[in-house]
């Protein structure tokens, strides 16, 4: 981009010189571009080559120029006598208060440059001085008064103290050095801030006030006419002409082309868009759809550099010809920019649900209204760069600019009602919910800067106006750009997934996507609202310096190592985990509930050492963490006794092992198999399986039984009855049969047959069987049951039953009820009987079944129950 700007003492109509319209004089950039790359491949070549710029650096490995300079550096001690000269010059600039917003600047670059070499020279002597510290550390703490101690550990422990003072000085010098950088700095940035405020509230002439016009118009006429005059003077030069002569053909071939990719460009590259985005899947037609669209940007602007470049080599251009020109790049690019925006946000093709859901007039309005911020910007832009070279008056700028805040203000108005209107159209469910009140929030930002702008303009808070609505305008563009990429890396995860749309956005990768360009737009954000550059660089410096807590800084290098390292470690604990489980283990004798518990301790082992190795590698001192940790065990302990209880009781039975994986247990009342000992609970399967989660302190304090801890032999019982007058001892004799002859019963000891008593309808007998396997308990006493009901039958031996004999102290009341009386039949005898029989079958619907009613009669359950 070439911007020609006037000198000071010069006349504002002037001519460039034939110097400045050559061709080879007049790209600096290239110039600076080709050298830059011919450095780099120079530089790469030396690297790798035999010219020596990579040299053995001792027993370290190889070591290159810039970090050799840089290492030096880092070993040199700063020069403090220079130091003191920049000190007192920016303490005399802030005592006056004079020096502009350009000089503060470079002064506190020049502060921060010092404060980084003080902050580098504080690690100086590290390793020296953390040796001296565990050298008088050993000698043992000193005497204390009223006793002694040798006189050699007294000299030695004063020799090493002095070494120590000695070696800490140069840290203290810096420490008080950066100190004072860091202080200048802070208050050169107040003061800025200051300045910028005061000039964004400053009140201005108001471009309302009819006296402004005439000066305005003057002086956008007076620009115009040089622009013209400049030409025709060009024209009228010999020298002009024969360049435009000599220049023609190539200026026809940029004219050419120009006007193609301008008029047609951008509407071959929709209808190729549209034509893309038609076919495939809809993941791959839009990463193609993408792709293609972005020649909807290249091709107008490779359009306009090529008109530019017409223009310039027809020589009829001055210098504000010449500035226009150049202006009319970024005019263009705002305007193309934000109609491609526009068109991927609202695409005319719509395959899936987009961000933005309008219908296709109001789609149709925001591409427009769209296109014309961009213009609104880029001509605003013109204008300053017009107002820069020519040197308009404020007044003039602020009526000059004034149509363009208040146009800018209108679209913005319009383009924050229509995303209300997507906000309150949308009913897409719950998963919108977050995007429908965003795109709300959005349209009621823009209305009230679109209101804002115009109104504090024209009251004369023109500064105000400006800041609020130009960076409105490229944070609204800055918004869609994340919107389209945030969708081009959902289509890019479908399609690597070979997922659908719907499965991508429930996925979280494209939302980590999402919020990771949500803070690398952050930023760009603050640059765009007035963040100076020397706010983000101290920002990301006070980031890098990391938090003090108690002696120990925290910073991102050290939390990445701590992390880096403690992946590392937990990795390494689950391989060794897994080869002793997969591996290991089972070839040993050791039983599947000891091999869990050994897994389980070196994985609470391995995991404890990685954290300590990580803090080490990290440089975290915790002793001074001391004192707060133990205020905070207090508050800790109180809130998480439970969970430390059932923590600590998790141990013990990794330790004991009084249950295992696999056990048959009864705990509070549930009974079931062990499936899983975790830190804080105990997992058990129910035999109708379902999971009980019972917490470890439980299992400790409380009482379990274990039906198969270390065997699988177990006891059952089976109950019997016989009818009153069979043979005692044939029944006896017949049930201890039946129990021999089962396979899971155990010979040794031999099952037993007690004569349990005699009971209300039985006489009672119990078997009691030792069981090879005491899981299959409920089949063997299933098998025995049949088994006894089987054999008794053969032998005759009854199996009773209970039974009831119920006697009727009333038997006259099951005489039959009277028949009811003839239809129509009147009189008291038949009032009397309808009577009678209507309480009859009220008090037998009122009584219920069982030996005793409630009423006058009851039904039992096999006649009639007791009167109540």
């Amino acid at each position: 981009m070439r911007r020609f700007f006037r000198p000071p003492g010069q006349p504002t109509r002037l001519r460039p010189t034939p110097a400045l319209r050559r061709p080879g004089l007049r790209r600096p950039g290239l110039r600076r571009l080709l050298l830059a790359v011919s450095l780099m491949l120079g530089g790469l070549v030396g690297l790798v080559g035999p010219c020596g710029l990579v040299g053995p650096a001792g027993p370290g490995g190889p070591l290159t120029l810039a970090g050799a300079a840089q290492a030096q550096e880092d070993q040199t001690p700063p020069d403090y006598a220079a130091w003191e000269k920049v000190a007192r010059r920016a303490e005399t600039a802030l005592e006056e208060r004079r020096a502009s917003d350009s000089a503060l600047e470079q002064l506190r670059r020049e502060l921060a440059g010092w404060r980084d070499r003080f902050s580098r020279a504080q690690e100086v002597n590290a390793a020296r001085i953390d040796t001296l510290k565990v050298q008088i550390a050993a000698l043992g703490p000193p005497p204390e008064d009223g006793t002694s101690e040798p006189a050699e550990l007294t000299s030695r422990r004063a020799e090493l103290q002095a070494q120590l003072a000695e070696q800490e000085a140069p840290r203290r010098q810096a420490e008080e050095a950066f100190s004072r950088a860091d202080g200048l700095i802070s208050e050169i940035d107040k003061i800025i801030r200051a300045r910028q405020t005061r000039a964004l509230l400053q009140l201005k002439a108001s471009p309302l006030n009819p006296a402004l016009w005439p000066d305005a118009v003057s002086a956008l006429g007076e620009t115009l006419s040089s622009v013209t005059t400049e030409t025709g003077t060009a024209l009228q030069s010999d020298a002009q002409k024969k360049t435009l002569t000599e220049n023609l053909p190539l200026t026809l071939v940029y004219l050419l082309l120009a006007f193609v990719l301008l008029l047609r460009g951008r509407l071959w590259m929709v209808a190729l868009t549209m034509r893309v985005q038609r076919a495939g899947p809809a993941a791959t037609a839009g990463l193609r759809g993408f792709a293609v669209s972005l020649g909807q940007v290249i091709l107008p602007v490779i359009g306009i550099y090529a008109l530019d470049e017409a223009l310039y080599f027809t020589g009829l251009l001055g210098f504000r010809g010449q500035l226009i020109a150049d202006a009319l790049v970024p005019l263009v690019l705002a305007v193309t920019v934000a109609r491609w925006l526009a068109l991927r946000l609202l695409p005319r093709v719509r395959r899936k649900r987009g961000f933005l859901e309008l219908p296709e007039a109001a789609s149709l309005g925001m591409r427009r209204y769209a296109a014309g911020l961009g213009a609104v910007w880029g001509i605003n832009r013109l204008l300053e760069q017009l107002s820069s070279f020519e040197g308009y008056a404020e007044d003039t700028v602020i009526v000059l600019q004034f149509p363009l805040v208040v146009l800018g203000g209108f679209l913005m108005f319009r383009i924050g009602r229509l995303l209300r209107q997507n906000a309150t159209d949308d009913d897409a469910g719950s998963d919108w919910d977050f995007r429908s009140r965003s795109t709300d929030i959005l349209g009621r930002a823009l209305i009230a800067f679109g209101a804002l702008g115009p109104l504090a303009s024209a009251v004369g808070y023109h500064s105000l106006a400006l800041a609020t609505l130009f960076p409105s305008i490229l944070s609204l563009g800055l918004l869609a750009l994340i919107a389209i990429l945030s969708g081009v890396a959902r289509d890019l995860y479908a399609w690597l997934a070979r997922a659908d749309d719907e499965a991508a956005r429930a996925s979280l990768v494209p939302v980590l996507a999402s919020a990771a360009l949500v803070l690398a737009s952050l930023p760009v954000f603050a640059l765009i609202w007035g963040a100076r550059t020397s706010d983000l660089t101290e920002l990301w410096a006070r980031f890098n310096a990391g938090i003090q807590i108690g002696g120990s800084r925290i910073t991102p290098s050290g939390f990445l190592t701590f992390a880096i390292v403690f992946a590392a470690g937990y990795a390494v604990t689950r391989l060794v985990q897994s080869t002793l489980r997969n591996s290991v283990l089972p070839k040993t004798r050791i039983d599947p509930g000891g091999q869990t518990a050994i897994v389980s301790g070196l994985g609470y082992l391995g995991i404890f050492l990685a954290a300590i190795i990580a803090i080490t590698a990290a440089g975290l001192d915790l002793s001074s963490l001391a004192i707060v940790a133990g205020a905070l065990s207090v508050g800790i302990g109180f809130g998480l006794q439970n969970i430390v209880s059932n923590f600590v009781s998790g141990i013990i039975l990794l330790i004991e092992r009084p249950i295992a994986e696999g056990d048959w247990i009864e705990v509070g009342g549930f009974s079931g198999t062990v499936r899983d000992i975790s830190v804080r609970s105990t997992r058990i399967e129910t035999f109708d399986r379902s999971d009980v989660i019972i917490p470890n302190s439980d299992l400790i304090s409380g009482t379990v039984t274990n039906y198969t801890r270390g065997k699988l032999i177990g006891r059952i019982k089976v109950p019997v009855g016989v009818a009153y007058g069979s043979d005692t001892r044939k029944v006896a004799e017949i049930l201890r049969e039946i129990a021999e002859s089962h396979p899971m019963v155990m010979l040794n000891p031999a099952p037993a047959v007690h004569f349990m008593g005699f009971g209300a309808d039985s006489l009672d007998f119990q078997i009691r069987a030792i069981l090879r396997d005491v899981n299959f308990s409920l089949s063997v006493k299933t098998e025995l049951n049949h088994l006894i009901a089987e054999r008794f039958a053969r032998e005759g031996i009854e199996i009773p039953f209970a039974q009831r004999d119920i006697w009727l102290r009333n038997p006259e009341s099951l005489r039959a009820p009277p028949a009811p009386p003839a239809p129509g039949a009147q009189g008291p005898a038949a009032a009397e009987d309808a009577g009678d029989n209507g309480a009859g079958e009220k008090d037998q619907g009122e009584t219920g079944a069982g030996d005793t009613g409630r009423g006058e009669k009851g039904q039992g359950e096999k006649g009639q129950g007791e009167k109540g």
